[in-house]
């Protein structure tokens, strides 16, 4: 039987409940959650501040050895730089700027061209570097620690500004996955993930892991990570585990760009596990009522936070 799925009617009060339980929560946790990642933002820029003798060395040999700087790099321009502007202005390749993105650099690029593209970076970055953040680069001259502190901090806001959607979804999801835990504890439930050469059925009656991988596909094969999976104490007929995705949104706009991964979602999965697949979405925030019709209408139900005991309908 649906839990909220076929309940249209409570639909309203139900989104009324979860904005409002959403906004309490980002007004308590949120700006901490800000706070501590800009702490540790800060710390890797005054790393890379060294790393290039505060910005008095930028060298095509520096940025090959530490790639990882990029981001910082353009955040201490003005105005700050995105990547894809940065591809444009020096005229590189985007897979060059996205490798070392994340911390490398290609190793198929032949090195006279690696060479020539990390100078003409680093000739955009001499142009650009924000002298208002780093006024000692006029006299060129190293920092004080606190000169550099201080700017390091300015270019750790505008890091974490860039990102502050993604903290803040990070911290509501840590907090929503230790809610499950904490109410399948009570239940008497064991965190204990399932080992990888077994069946998703063959999980162990009343366990529960987090992030688990779930094979579908039957010619080409795939894993696509499921947030929580849950084996009842009495395991039902077909054997399988209910499957928990933990949802959190702060605005009506992006949950409805995203309405269509759970769906397909939810057809790989019967696809492959068969129709008694029960895929369940856990809600805190703003979720309207287009979102709801439209998951209810592919036969997705789901479980509202603020009330979180609805998860006993399940057998759990």
């Amino acid at each position: 039987m649906p839990i909220n799925s076929d309940k249209p009617h409570l639909w309203k009060q139900d989104i009324r409940a979860s904005v409002d339980q959403f906004n309490k929560w980002f007004m308590r946790f949120a700006p901490k959650a800000y706070r501590e990642t800009r702490i540790r933002t800060t710390k890797h820029v005054e790393e890379a501040l060294l790393h290039t003798k505060d910005l008095l060395d930028l060298a095509p040999a520096l940025l090959a050895s530490h790639s990882g700087i990029l981001p910082t790099l353009r955040m201490c321009c003005c105005p700050p730089i995105a990547r894809d502007r940065l591809t444009g202005l020096a005229g590189v390749s985007k897979s060059l700027v996205a490798s070392m993105e994340s911390g490398t650099v290609p190793t198929r690029m032949p090195k006279q061209t690696l060479d020539q593209h990390l100078t003409q970076i680093c000739s955009i970055f001499a142009q650009m570097l924000d002298a208002d953040i780093f006024p000692w680069l006029v006299a060129k001259q190293r920092p004080s620690k606190q000169e550099r502190h201080r700017a390091s901090t300015i270019v750790a806001d505008r890091l974490c500004g860039a990102v502050s959607d993604p903290i803040v979804r990070n911290a509501q999801e840590k907090r929503q996955l230790a809610l499950i835990a904490a109410y399948l504890k009570r239940k008497g439930y064991v965190q204990k993930p399932n080992p990888t050469d077994k069946l998703l059925n063959e999980m162990e009656p009343g366990t529960f892991a987090f992030r688990m991988n779930v094979v579908v596909g039957s010619d080409h094969k795939v894993n696509i990570p499921i947030d929580v999976v849950v084996q009842p104490k009495k395991p039902r007929p077909a054997l399988l585990p209910v499957l928990i995705e933990a949802k959190s949104a702060g605005d009506f706009t992006n949950v409805n760009k995203r309405r269509k991964e759970e769906a397909a979602k939810m057809h790989q999965l019967k696809t492959t596990h068969g129709p008694h697949v029960e895929y369940i979405l856990f809600l805190c925030g703003y979720f309207d009522s287009g979102y709801l019709g439209y998951e209810a209408a592919e036969g997705i139900d789901w479980i509202w936070e603020h009330r979180i005991e609805d998860f006993e309908q399940l057998g759990l």
